[in-house]
């Protein structure tokens, strides 16, 4: 699931870059590849791991 939504932050930034669109500090394209770095460093090291959609 971490590395899903790294994708999709990895995504957002490059979209943001590649259009040249203008946003505030904190919604920076690079801030929210730094998000994305941040979620995949949690992926890869097992936090999360453990989580399901359907547990009850």
């Amino acid at each position: 699931m971490l590395a899903i939504a790294a994708a999709v932050l990895f995504f957002i930034a490059f979209l943001i870059n590649a259009a040249d669109i203008t946003t505030n500090e904190v919604f920076a394209s690079v801030n929210v590849m730094l998000l994305g770095l941040g979620l995949l460093a949690l992926h890869v090291a097992g936090i999360g791991s453990g989580w399901r959609a359907g547990r009850r």
